[in-house]
């Protein structure tokens, strides 16, 4: 069974590789060092983990802050990691390394070696690392400069991962299991999976550049009511309309920036699971495509990622915690106590509270930094969603891709317009406040490289 799987997942790879890595005919380094593809073979294994969104982002974060250590080390144009990420402190190892290494493939081995060790199925990505080594033998890289790499590569994973165990992950598990709070306006688990909460805890994670869970705290929410002339009903029977009269191109919307980690679909008595990429996934691919598309360099691709993976963590943690302070029902429990008990999203609805839109916050605060890293006007196909099903949509700029998620979340029946326009508001603010501590730190735009196709 774990062979079939691993070949499952191998072969997902390489299909997710074949459509991510199209786009640009430039190689401003070997196409076996683009960082995208170390992220991938992560991403596939959280796609068998069924990682949920809030974890995912925290894995992409650390297991990019290792090669950014490396890379800062080797070039001075990056600003070192503890200049804008909270709590972070070098602990002078790789300061001490005199062989001749490539930081390159140091920084490349690390994603996946930081990945092995904190992701649970971790170890499927040996055979990743394997023949990654076995790649660069038979390119001709000597092998005393492969074993140097792999030893710096070590070095950077110890200290993510030591770091990593101080943001209070480890101690989820030991909090108060939570229970739906009793009461009409509350959420409570959505067929067809009646699944458990999704990280109730997750605002103590420590954030890794904001200053704290609550700090873009969105406006007060409208009163839940069931009062057929209240506001709040009509924002549920608003998200019913549309989804009874919704276009080809609102459906393909929808489906396109679903990013739900394992969605079921029923057929009598059998349910069968689909998993699928997460939002922040989606996001890292993205930020992927976008830096081979803008011809940046290897060190500048790490960088640009690095900072992208902290924001999703960042991100997630702002929404969450808004989530299960307010506590809202979703349309789906509304929509079938009140309006019409056989009604049923587009999307499944996910297992967790729906103020604010997660989707929302977390895509216009990545499109906000990546704005700013690349520009206003940075067209793109984005292909993320092919190996899925969902086929390719292209966009004008980021923040008419972040328009787009989150308005999908409304098409899709699973957030009421309220939720989706708080979310924007507040992932705009997120974005803001971590550009100002990038730039505080030196991070400057990279528009300069960027030539349109």
């Amino acid at each position: 069974m774990m062979t079939y799987l691993k070949k499952l997942i191998f072969f997902s790879f390489l299909v997710l590789a074949q459509y991510c890595f199209a786009q640009a005919p430039e190689k401003a380094f070997p196409d076996y060092l683009q960082p995208n593809h170390a992220i991938n073979a992560v991403t596939m294994v959280m796609i068998h983990d069924v990682t949920s969104p809030p974890v995912a982002a925290r894995y992409y974060a650390y297991c990019m802050q290792g090669a950014y250590n490396i890379v800062s080390i080797n070039n001075k144009n990056i600003p070192p990691l503890q200049r804008f990420i909270k709590g972070f402190t070098p602990d002078g190892s790789l300061d001490t390394i005199h062989e001749k290494y490539d930081y390159r493939i140091a920084s490349y081995y690390s994603i996946m070696e930081i990945a092995r060790q904190l992701l649970p199925s971790g170890f499927m990505l040996k055979d990743d690392e394997d023949n990654f080594i076995y790649l660069l033998q038979k390119t001709g890289i000597p092998q005393a400069v492969i074993d140097n790499s792999v030893k710096v590569a070590k070095l950077a994973t110890v200290q993510i991962v030591n770091f990593s165990k101080a943001d209070h992950y480890n101690k989820l598990s030991t909090l108060k299991r939570y229970t739906p709070l009793k009461g009409d306006a509350y959420w409570y688990p959505t067929p067809p999976g009646y699944f458990e909460a999704v990280e109730p805890h997750w605002k103590t994670i420590r954030p890794m550049m904001i200053d704290s869970a609550n700090q873009f705290r969105p406006l007060a929410l409208t009163p839940f009511s069931t009062d057929s002339t209240s506001v709040f009903f009509k924002h549920a029977k608003d998200v019913y309309d549309t989804s009874k009269h919704l276009t080809t191109e609102q459906v393909e919307i929808a489906l396109f920036w679903d990013c739900n980690p394992f969605a079921i679909t029923t057929s009598g008595h059998m349910m069968i699971g689909y998993k699928k990429i997460t939002p922040g996934g989606h996001w890292m691919n993205v930020t992927g495509l976008a830096c081979k598309q803008a011809h940046l360099s290897f060190d500048q691709s790490i960088m640009v990622l690095t900072i992208e993976g902290s924001t999703l963590m960042d991100a997630f943690i702002s929404s969450w915690d808004a989530k299960y302070q307010d506590n809202r029902i979703r349309p789906e429990t509304y929509i079938n106590r009140y309006i019409d008990v056989n009604w049923r999203p587009i999307l499944q609805t996910p297992p967790f509270p729906e103020f604010t839109s997660a989707h929302s916050v977390v895509s216009n605060a990545s499109a906000e930094l990546l704005t700013y890293l690349l520009g206003d006007k940075f067209a793109y196909t984005d292909v993320t969603e092919i190996p899925f099903g969902s086929g390719q949509r292209s966009f004008k700029s980021f923040r008419q891709a972040s328009d787009e998620a989150s308005v999908s979340r409304f098409y899709g029946g699973i957030h009421y317009l309220e939720s989706v326009n708080s979310g924007v508001t507040e992932g705009k603010m997120v974005g803001a406040d971590i550009i100002s501590k990038i730039k505080k730190a030196g991070v400057l735009p990279l528009t300069g490289n960027y030539r349109p196709k």
